[in-house]
């Protein structure tokens, strides 16, 4: 293309552009441009995960040698917390307020002892949950890897300080006359379902976190509420007994008292089965895939949000 200037010369001007006229999001698309931390599809969501499973474990690992570092006593912490806080219940509970009745004393305490320690498990991964984003602010704005990463090696963490104290929990029951049977392998199951609704649920509490950080001064509240109406010191069905029936079946069949009869079941010897609600595996399983799947969707859905504003 060309045109004549005032002294007569020609002037030859440059061809036009081929991404002339074209929009900002046009040029993206033309030459294969993505929004920085925008959200993948699910599945590509999925297999960054599974990408980054090496950094999960090694990261709930670190956070977990980490947790008790500054202590003298160190890891037994992961014990000892659990067990005193038994202690202290049995005391309150056991011996003043006979929340045992209706159990012979080498069945209470095995049964507060499992209930106080998979209860733990739950609710120290809400907690991690909670702030798992909003603590981690920086290493969420630092670097690029899927948020879930987060909550999921926190309820990680959770598993692996539960397994420490499990030993213990063996010795309890043995102690008390419930010895290793066909039913102690029950245990495995019963964990893998419980993991995958912890995880599911810290991945719902890292959201709310991440936009609400004060959730975190609320949750030990919840929680705690949640430990008196889940059966930790007392049995439901006796505790309830001269009260309409429908209470002690919504109490028993929520997830936290579901697992922690299941546990109670695969311990301890003088726990039969009339002790769980009807079809209990079917709501266990129900409640971890429920939670989980559900967890997991609302979590990606805000993906590109985290760490920003």
């Amino acid at each position: 293309m060309s045109e004549t200037t005032h002294d007569g010369t020609v002037a030859v001007s440059a061809p036009a552009s081929p991404d002339e006229g074209l929009t900002a999001a046009q040029l993206a698309a033309k030459y294969g441009l993505t929004v920085s931390g925008a959200r993948p599809s699910l599945p590509e969501y999925v297999r960054q995960l599974w990408g980054r499973r090496h950094f999960i474990l090694a990261f709930s690992q670190a956070k977990l040698t980490a947790q008790y570092s500054q202590a003298k006593l160190g890891q037994l912490w992961q014990v000892a917390t659990p067990l005193l806080n038994a202690l202290v219940y049995y005391l309150i509970f056991g011996l003043i307020l006979d929340a045992g009745r209706g159990m012979p004393k080498d069945v209470y305490i095995p049964f507060l002892v499992t209930g106080v320690f998979v209860f733990t498990f739950t609710q120290s991964s809400v907690m991690a949950g909670v702030r798992s984003i909003s603590g981690n602010l920086g290493l969420v704005r630092a670097l690029h890897f899927p948020r879930a990463s987060l909550p999921i090696s926190f309820a990680l963490q959770q598993l692996q300080q539960l397994l420490f104290s499990m030993i213990v929990l063996f010795v309890v029951a043995i102690a008390f006359g419930s010895y290793p049977g066909l039913s102690w392998l029950l245990i495995v199951p019963v964990l893998a379902l419980q993991f995958l609704f912890n995880t599911g649920l810290a991945l719902i509490m890292a959201r709310l976190g991440s936009k609400t950080p004060d959730l975190a001064q609320l949750m030990p509240f919840v929680t705690r509420t949640w430990m008196y109406a889940s059966g930790v010191m007392f049995s439901i069905p006796v505790m309830l007994e001269d009260h309409p029936g429908w209470i002690a079946d919504v109490l028993q069949w929520n997830p936290a008292a579901v697992y922690m009869d299941l546990m109670r079941f695969a311990l301890i010897d003088g726990y039969g089965s009339e002790n769980l609600p009807p079809h209990v595996w079917a709501v266990a399983g129900g409640w971890a895939a429920l939670v989980m799947l559900g967890g997991f969707v609302y979590f990606w859905k805000a993906e590109e949000r985290y760490g920003r504003g």
